[in-house]
């Protein structure tokens, strides 16, 4: 369990750190948005699946630093070659976009090891201009807010 060392950043299942004032639950229960087909193949789009029932995000991996007002989120695509991996990031840096008080600082990230193309997609997600450019072009905003959109 990181976070006991205050350099690190805090797992949400650290019950003396940030969990306890409930800051990493929201954080990770704001991420458990029906993620639709637009973004994951599902074989059944009656039933959007959220990104931690497909596995992509999962509890403890999503770090928070509240003291230094950082959250870190690492995700696993669903397969190594998932051709969603950079619209997926995107859309959870989004969300936590939304979600967060502007002082944090955020870092998007894949699983190290998860995906074939996780160091370019890594670099795009880091890199303010790029996604201040995406979310410049109405298309690609579109697809992120049907992604975070919950289908009745």
């Amino acid at each position: 369990v990181q976070g006991s060392g205050g350099s690190g950043g805090e797992n949400l299942k650290d019950p003396r750190g940030a969990f306890a004032k409930g800051i990493p639950r929201k954080i990770f229960t704001s991420l458990s948005v029906p993620f639709t087909l637009v973004c994951v193949p599902l074989s059944r789009p009656s039933h959007p699946l959220t990104l931690e029932e497909l596995n992509v995000v999962e509890q403890m991996r999503v770090k928070v630093d509240d003291a230094q007002s950082t959250v870190s989120v690492e995700f696993t695509p669903t397969i190594p070659h998932c051709s969603m991996a950079t619209l997926i990031g995107l859309s959870i840096k989004v969300k936590l976009l939304r979600s967060l008080p502007e002082r944090f600082k955020l870092d998007v990230h894949i699983t190290p090891g998860t995906h074939a193309s996780e160091h370019a997609v890594n670099k795009q997600l880091a890199d303010k201009e790029r996604v201040a450019a995406a979310l410049e072009n109405s298309h690609l905003l579109e697809v992120v807010n049907q992604c975070l959109s919950a289908r009745s």
